[in-house]
């Protein structure tokens, strides 16, 4: 019955195959564009659902970022600039809803359409779409900014320039892009691409422009002045050329957005205390209990607002650099994992408030299910079974402590991986190899919203690796060079934070694939090059049904997960922001994706009571 089926299942894919080389392609333009399915929002929609569209305008934000910068182009490699400028001050062909897994809808573009398989995509520019300077954007500029950021810029938009064939105008205003690889996904992120205003590089050096050069966008936010490593003062253009555009109704409502830079976590919070930022996100359960009580808070001057979300929970963690002896050796990565006594620095350190994530897709249905591999999933994996740890099939869960100081059971399991990899514990009481060779390590952190709780957290553990003759030492550097040995892979373990969208794609390849394992300041910090992980995301991709992706995602957790490249901690399912009483927001209608950038600073707004 089974081979009968798929027999039919090809005959009928070969006749449609047919058919779409001899019939024309029956796309049209639309205003949106689906992963799956079709848009949520209708041709006429008002405004995004999580958005108020009366919500007035006015009023100034102040937030706060650790560290310093010291360039205003986050398109480059070069230089690190603040994190927020990619998303305020410039601008896509299409913009994302952020209560819909992944959809897009017209933003630069007023028009998208597709070839039947999605080997092609088309969009059309709105005949008022400006940049800052008043200055339309044409077709040439949508053609430059695909090639210089695939060719020049930042590694995340290198990916998808590799898979495209051609890139051609089709008329005044309208931009074709042809892919060279069968991949449902690439007609959404190809318009998700930055758009750059060309005439301003003429005869610069793109890649190298220093911190004046500041890329010119088309957004609603525009830099309005700047003390480097100080602050950055976004001002909302009164000229802003799509305000009344659906997509943007309710957003950016404030029209000063000012970032102030302090040297860590600490001085912010206090800062924010002082009245002098306007809001903070805190990611530890247990302060945010337990030190949000102080005057402004009690007397209602500050709030405190929790946002849920639907999102998989990501990896948060520490990561292991597997480019780096003994760490290339799972049964090492295994015993250490063992040795991080997880439930009792949970309890000390957020009071058991978050629960441990448990994988990289954990909390959502994407994420792989406990026991055996099954169905699809398994399908997916047995071609690659002998390649990997033998979980992936039969089931992985993480070690559980139970809650002691000591946590004996997981350090004797750790001492025995250890051994069985070749180390042993010397007279001195130093765990070494063979050749005499200790086991030092050094775990790297950065001054962030984080680093405080990281470090404790680091702390603890390097006490638990001293009982297994192992030495760590934690290094907390500032954000330009935490930035610089990231980018060189310059470490054993570091922090770690990966999100993942409702909807995970192309970008998986750039965190997990091999080719980004090499290619200097990308995000595959693991260094893992694994053919089972491509696999899994090119069936992903190439995934023709919500259930055939969902069966992918799911292989792809078994590997990532089984692979012990992070020592996982807690997750963060409730976005935490503390702000004045003057900031609100659509309390009644929330993203399914939670806070984000897309949610504070986009669609809040400044009131007074």
């Amino acid at each position: 019955m089974r081979s009968e089926f798929f027999r039919r299942s090809r005959a009928l894919a070969a006749a449609i195959l047919a058919i779409s080389f001899t019939q024309p392609s029956v796309a049209e333009p639309t205003h949106g564009i689906a992963m799956y399915g079709d848009p949520a929002l209708p041709p006429d929609f008002v405004s995004l659902p999580y958005a108020n569209p009366d919500a007035p305008k006015g009023g100034r934000v102040v937030t706060g970022n650790v560290g310093g910068y010291d360039s205003l182009n986050p398109f480059t490699v070069k230089g690190t600039p603040p994190w927020q400028l990619r998303y305020l001050t410039h601008e896509t062909l299409m913009g994302r809803s952020y209560d819909e897994p992944f959809t897009l809808y017209g933003l630069l573009a007023e028009s998208v359409e597709a070839g039947p398989n999605r080997e092609w995509v088309e969009f059309t520019l709105r005949p008022e779409a400006r940049f800052s300077d008043g200055s339309p954007v044409t077709v040439e500029d949508v053609i430059w900014s695909y090639q210089t950021l695939g060719s020049k810029g930042h590694g995340r938009y290198r990916g998808v320039w590799s898979k495209i064939e051609r890139i051609e105008a089709t008329g005044p205003r309208s931009i074709r892009i042809t892919f060279n690889a069968a991949d449902r996904e690439l007609a959404l992120v190809a318009g998700l691409r930055p758009i750059l205003k060309k005439s301003q590089w003429e005869g610069k050096d793109f890649a190298n422009a220093g911190i004046e050069e500041v890329p010119i966008g088309s957004a609603p936010y525009v830099i309005e002045s700047f003390e480097p490593g100080r602050n950055v003062v976004l001002r909302r253009n009164p000229d802003y050329w799509g305000k009344d555009l659906p997509l943007r109704r309710g957003t950016a409502n404030f029209d000063e957005i000012r970032i102030e830079f302090y040297g860590d976590d600490t001085v912010l919070k206090e800062a924010f205390k002082g009245g002098a930022i306007s809001y903070v996100r805190e990611f530890n359960a247990e302060k945010w209990e337990a030190q949000y009580n102080f005057p402004a808070v009690t007397n209602g001057d500050i709030v405190k607002s929790e946002i849920p979300h639907q999102k998989p929970s990501g990896m948060t963690g520490f990561v292991f650099n597997t480019r780096r002896a003994p760490l290339d050796d799972i049964r090492v990565r295994d015993a250490l994992i063992h040795a991080f006594n997880f439930e009792f620095i949970n309890d000390k350190l957020t009071g058991g408030r978050q629960p441990r994530i448990t994988s990289y897709f954990s909390n959502s249905e994407l994420g792989m299910r406990p026991g055996p591999a099954e169905g699809r999933v398994k399908e997916l994996l047995t071609p690659f079974a002998a390649a990997l740890p033998a979980e992936v099939l039969t089931g992985y869960a993480l070690p559980q402590g139970d809650g002691s100081v000591r946590n004996r059971a997981n350090l004797r399991k750790a001492r025995a991986l250890l051994a069985e990899a070749g180390w042993q514990v010397d007279d001195a009481g130093v765990l070494t190899n063979e050749t005499g060779e200790a086991l030092e390590l050094t775990v790297l952190l950065k001054q962030d919203g984080l680093i405080q709780q990281a470090s404790a957290m680091m702390d603890i553990y390097a006490r638990a690796l001293e009982r297994l003759g192992i030495k760590l030492t934690i290094q907390s550097t500032d954000q330009a060079q935490y930035d610089a040995r990231e980018a060189e892979y310059d470490f054993d373990l570091a922090f770690f934070r990966r999100s993942i969208s409702l909807s995970p794609g192309n970008e998986q390849l750039f965190y997990w694939g091999a080719e980004a394992a090499d290619q200097p300041g990308g995000r595959n910090l693991m260094g893992m090059k694994s053919p089972a992980v491509e696999a899994m995301i090119d069936a992903m991709l190439q995934s023709q049904s919500r259930e055939d992706f969902i069966a992918a995602t799911r292989a792809l957790d078994r590997v990532l997960t089984t692979g012990r490249y992070v020592i996982p901690i807690q997750q963060y399912a409730v976005g935490r922001i503390a702000h004045v009483k003057e900031l609100k927001y659509p309390e009644d209608a929330l993203p399914i994706y939670g806070d984000g950038v897309h949610f504070l600073p986009n669609v809040w707004w400044y009131e007074e009571e």
